[in-house]
C-alpha cells in the first residue's frame, strides 16, 4: 500500500477549550504523536483536523491523546453509515417495541436500531448503501406499525445553542448574586453597617466561585497540569485567592476581597456568554447552508411517484421537481426545461434557464416547469457538503500572520505571572516608589485608595494585572475573521479553501489567465468553411466530424455538433491519433484524413500555401482555423470561435486599474490569441503553449511580477493552479475541481475575481485591525495595572470588553462591499 493510500483525513469536536492556549496544548500534542503528518485545531471553531498514516497510528489513540489532556474529542459521523430517530405508531406494549427491535436488527445494512416504547422512538444506525429507509419502513408496515420517516424535529439540537443557554444561565445567576454582594456593599459602606455583613456575602459568592466559575478553575488544572497556562488561570488566580482570603476575614482582623473576587469571575463569564453569542452569528454561514437543504424528495419507483427522506436517495434514482420545490441534491435534468435560482451556490439572484442534460445544484430552487433528475450525488459527495467543508477547512486554517501571534501566545500567561508575582514584591521592596504613583493617581481616579496597607495595595495591583492580561484577544484576532470572511465568500459564490490563500491573495501582482472557458465561455461554435471545388460541405463536415468525434477537445465537440445539426451520419474512425499541440489523424473509409494546424501539414506534406491568407483572415478575427486534409490534399478549412464571456474584458480593466498586470496563457496560435487579448485587454498574451507548458509559463511569470495567481477550470489547469502562489478555480456546475485550487468562483464569471480580491483584502485588514487592538489594549492596561492604578473589577470589565472588541470587530466584516464594481 503507498503512503498515499495510507493517509487518512478525519476532523473532530474538541470540547472544553477556552482559550487559544488550549488549543495550543492540543494541537501541539497530537503534532507529537507519531503517524500524524499534520495537525490543525481551532478555538474558534472547536474543532480539530488531523491527517495521519493507518499504518502508524489509529483513530483512538489520536483520540485517547486529546481526552488525556483532560479535553474531549468527538468524532465526527461514521461515513459509512447514518443516524436517525424517528417515530413509530401503533405500538400497545413493550413486546410490540421487541418485536420492532428484533426485526430491525436482523435486517442486513442496520448497524443497531432501538424502540423505546415510551416514547415511541427507534433510534437507528444504517449504512444508506445497504439499505434505503423505505425498505425499513415497508419492514415495520409488514409487522402492523408505522414508522415516520420525517426526522425527530426534537433530536435536531443545535450544540452552539446548547453551549450559548448554558453560558446564558452561568451568567444571569453570576450576574443576580454579585448585584447583590454589590447592593450589600453599597448600603453597608455608604448607608448604614449591615450586621453579619462579611459572612452574608461569603455565602452569597460561594456559588460563584466554586459553581458557576467551577469550570474555569477546572480548565486552570488542565492547563497546569499540561506545564501550559492559559486564561482560566488568571482569572482563578484573580479570583479564587481573594475569595479565599476573604474567609479568612471571618476569623482575623484582614482586609476581605470577597465582593472583588466575584465581580471578576460574573465578568469573566459576561465576557464568556457575549463571546459565544458573537462566534454563533460569525458562524451563521455554515449553519444556513446545512438548513438550505430540502428535508424530502420525491422519486419515482415502479412508474409511481413517492416520497422520502433526502438522506434516502442513492445515485440513479428519478427525482420529480414542481414549481417552488427545491432540488434534493445534485443530479443531471433528464426530461424538463425550466428556471432555476442558484443564488445559494452562486451568489446570482436571476434565475437560470435548465434543460435536458444539464447539471443541477442540490438546493437551489426550482422557479418555473416541472423537472425530472437523475441523482448523480448523494451525501458528502453533493456541491453543498462540499461547500460546507471548503467553509470549515478554511476556518479551521491558519494565516501566516497568526503563526507568531500564536508562538507570543504561548509565552504570554507565564509571563503575566512573573509580572505578577514581580509586582507584588516589588511594590513590598519599595512602597514609598509605589506610593508616591498611587497618592497622584487618587487624586483624579476614584477607584485608587492610598490609606490601605502596603501589602494590601501590592495584592490588589498584583490581582489587577492578573485579570486585566487578555490572551484571548489574540488568540481570536484570525480565527472569528476567517469565519465571517468565509461566509460572506460562499455567500457570493467564493469558497476560499485555507487562510494562507487570503494573505497571499492580496500581494498578487499578475494574474494568469487559461483562455478555453476563462475568458471565453467555453461553449465554441463553427463560424467558417472555407472548401476547395469539387468537395460539397456535406462531405466536409462529414470528415471533420467523424475524425473529431474521437476527440475530447471542446473545439472538437463545436465540429461534431455542427456535423450533428446539418443531419450528417457520421462514420467510423480506424487508427485515431491524437496529436498534442497538432491536431488530429485518422483512417475515414480507408482514406488518412487529417485536423489541424500548419505544423500538422507541414509534418505530414501537406501543401497548405494556398489558404495561408484565408487562416491569418480568420486568426485575425480571433477565430481557431484548423486545416482540413485527405492523404495530401488540402480540402479546405474550418473556423471555430469561443463566444468571449460578457464580463471578460470589464474585469480584466478592473484588474489592471488595480495594478494588478493580466496575462493570457492558450495554445492558440499567435494571432487568434493576441485578437482575444486584444478584444478583452490583457497585458500579456502567452501563445503556442502546450497543456505541460503552463507550468513552466506560470514560473516565468513569478520571476518577473513576484506573486502569481493563476485562473483556469480547475481540472485541465491543475498543475499550474498548483504552481502559481494562489490558484483560482472558476466555472459552473457540480462538478468544479475545488481540491486543486485555494478559491473556487462558483459563478464562472471573471467579475468574480474582483470580489475575492476585495474579500481578501477586507479580511486580512480585519485581521491586522484584532492584532492591533489586542496588542494595543495589553501593552496600554498591563503598565497602567503595574502602578496600582487600576482596580481589579474594572480590569474585569476591561479584559472581557477587549475579547468582545476583536469579535465584533471581526462581525464589521459584513458591511464590507465586495461587489465586483471597480471603484
Amino acid at each position: 500500500m503507498s503512503q498515499k493510500e495510507d493517509t487518512i483525513q478525519i476532523g473532530f469536536k474538541v470540547e472544553g477549550m477556552t482559550c487559544s492556549s488550549c488549543s495550543s496544548i492540543v494541537q501541539k500534542k497530537l503534532s507529537s504523536l507519531d503517524g500524524i503528518t499534520y495537525a490543525n485545531v481551532n478555538i474558534a471553531t472547536e474543532k480539530g483536523q488531523v491527517q495521519y498514516d493507518s499504518s502508524k497510528i489509529d483513530i483512538q489513540t489520536i483520540v485517547n491523546a486529546v481526552d488525556n489532556l483532560g479535553y474531549k474529542a468527538i468524532l465526527n459521523e461514521e461515513r459509512n453509515t447514518q443516524k436517525v430517530t424517528l417515530k413509530v405508531k401503533g405500538m400497545s406494549c413493550t413486546a410490540c417495541s421487541g418485536q420492532i427491535e428484533k426485526s430491525l436488527n436482523k435486517m442486513e445494512g442496520i448497524a443497531t436500531a432501538t424502540v423505546n416504547f415510551a416514547a415511541e422512538k427507534t433510534t437507528i444506525q444504517y449504512d444508506p448503501k445497504k439499505v434505503r429507509l423505505i425498505d425499513i419502513q415497508k419492514k415495520v408496515s409488514a409487522l402492523g406499525y408505522e414508522l415516520d420517516l420525517d426526522e425527530d424535529e426534537d433530536e435536531a439540537v443545535d450544540q452552539d445553542e446548547l453551549k450559548m443557554n448554558k453560558a446564558k444561565k452561568t451568567m444571569v445567576t453570576s450576574s443576580l448574586l454579585t448585584g447583590a454582594i454589590m447592593g450589600l456593599m453599597i448600603i453597608h459602606m455608604f448607608v448604614v453597617p449591615i450586621p453579619g455583613y462579611l459572612p452574608i456575602i461569603a455565602v452569597l459568592g460561594l456559588p460563584i466561585i466554586f459553581g458557576t466559575g467551577w469550570h474555569v478553575h477546572v480548565g486552570s488544572w488542565k492547563a497546569l497540569k499540561n506545564k501550559s497556562p492559559n486564561m482560566d488561570v488568571l482569572v482563578t488566580l484573580g479570583s479564587l485567592p481573594p475569595y479565599l482570603i476573604g474567609l479568612l476575614g471571618l476569623f482575623f482582623p484582614i482586609q476581605a476581597f470577597i465582593e472583588m473576587a466575584t465581580t471578576i469571575m460574573t465578568f469573566h463569564l459576561i465576557g464568556k456568554y457575549l463571546e459565544a453569542r458573537a462566534k454563533g452569528r460569525a458562524s451563521q454561514a455554515i449553519k444556513k447552508l446545512l438548513q438550505m437543504g430540502a428535508k424530502t424528495a420525491k422519486i419515482i419507483v415502479d412508474g409511481e411517484e413517492i416520497e422520502i427522506p433526502t438522506k434516502d436517495l442513492q445515485v440513479g434514482d428519478i427525482m420529480v421537481i414542481r414549481p417552488g420545490e427545491k432540488v434534493p441534491t445534485d443530479g443531471i435534468v433528464v426530461d424538463g426545461k425550466g428556471l432555476l435560482d442558484e443564488s445559494m451556490a452562486t451568489g446570482e439572484s436571476m434565475p437560470v434557464k435548465r434543460t435536458k442534460g444539464d447539471e443541477v445544484i442540490g438546493a437551489t430552487i426550482n422557479k418555473q416547469g416541472l423537472f425530472k433528475v437523475e441523482v448523480t450525488k448523494i451525501g458528502k459527495d453533493t456541491f453543498l457538503s462540499q461547500v460546507i467543508k471548503m467553509m470549515e477547512e478554511c476556518q479551521g486554517s491558519k494565516v501566516p500572520i497568526q503563526e507568531f501571534a500564536d508562538r507570543i501566545t504561548g509565552f504570554f500567561v507565564p509571563a503575566i505571572i512573573l509580572i505578577t508575582i514581580g509586582t507584588f514584591i516589588s511594590f513590598n521592596i519599595f512602597p514609598e516608589f509605589h506610593l508616591g504613583i498611587i497618592n497622584w493617581g487618587a487624586t483624579f481616579l476614584p477607584w485608587v485608595n492610598p490609606d490601605l496597607t502596603p501589602l494590601t495595595l501590592s495584592f490588589i495591583t498584583a490581582t489587577a494585572v492578573l485579570v486585566i492580561s487578555c490572551p484571548c484577544a489574540l488568540g481570536l484576532g484570525t480565527p472569528t475573521a476567517l469565519m465571517v470572511g468565509s461566509g460572506m465568500g460562499a455567500e457570493n459564490g467564493i469558497l476560499i479553501r485555507n487562510g494562507e490563500a487570503i494573505q497571499t491573495f492580496k500581494e498578487v501582482k499578475a494574474i494568469a489567465f487559461d483562455k478555453t472557458g476563462t475568458i471565453t465561455k467555453g461553449k465554441p461554435e463553427v463560424t467558417d468553411l472555407v472548401i476547395i471545388e469539387g468537395i460539397t460541405e456535406n462531405e466536409f463536415l462529414y470528415y471533420a466530424g467523424t475524425i473529431e468525434n474521437g476527440s475530447e477537445h471542446p473545439l472538437a465537440h463545436a465540429i461534431v455538433e455542427r456535423a450533428k445539426n446539418d443531419k450528417i451520419k457520421l462514420g467510423d474512425v480506424v487508427d485515431f491519433n491524437a496529436i498534442v499541440g497538432m491536431g488530429v489523424i485518422g483512417h475515414i473509409d480507408g482514406e488518412r484524413i487529417l485536423v489541424g494546424n500548419r505544423k500538422l501539414m507541414i509534418e505530414n506534406n501537406v501543401p497548405y500555401e494556398a489558404f495561408e491568407d484565408e487562416l491569418i483572415r480568420l486568426e485575425e478575427e480571433a477565430k481557431t482555423a484548423m486545416l482540413l486534409a485527405k492523404g495530401n490534399q488540402l480540402l479546405g478549412i474550418v473556423a471555430v470561435a469561443d463566444p468571449i464571456k460578457e464580463d471578460s474584458a470589464e474585469a480584466i480593466r478592473a484588474l489592471e486599474a488595480m495594478g494588478i498586470k493580466t496575462a493570457m496563457i492558450t495554445g492558440d496560435n499567435k494571432r487568434t490569441a493576441a485578437a482575444i487579448g486584444k478584444k478583452v485587454g490583457i497585458s500579456l498574451v502567452i501563445a503556442e503553449v502546450l497543456p505541460d507548458g503552463k507550468v513552466e509559463e506560470i514560473i516565468k511569470l513569478q520571476e518577473q511580477y513576484g506573486t502569481v495567481a493563476m485562473v483556469g477550470d480547475g481540472i485541465n489547469d491543475a498543475p499550474a493552479l498548483k504552481q502559481s502562489n494562489v490558484g483560482i478555480a472558476i466555472g459552473t456546475g457540480t462538478d468544479i475541481a475545488i481540491e486543486a485550487a485555494d478559491v473556487t468562483l462558483v459563478r464562472g464569471e471573471l467579475s468574480g475575481i474582483i470580489s475575492a480580491i476585495k474579500l481578501s483584502r477586507a479580511i486580512f485588514r480585519k485581521i491586522k485591525q484584532n492584532y492591533f487592538w489586542a496588542w494595543f489594549y495589553n501593552a496600554l492596561f498591563i503598565p497602567i495595572a503595574m502602578f496600582g492604578l487600576l482596580h481589579p473589577m474594572l480590569g474585569a470589565a476591561a479584559m472581557a470588553v477587549s475579547s468582545l472588541n476583536v469579535v465584533y470587530n471581526s462581525l464589521r466584516l459584513k458591511k464590507v462591499d465586495i461587489s465586483p464594481k471597480y471603484s
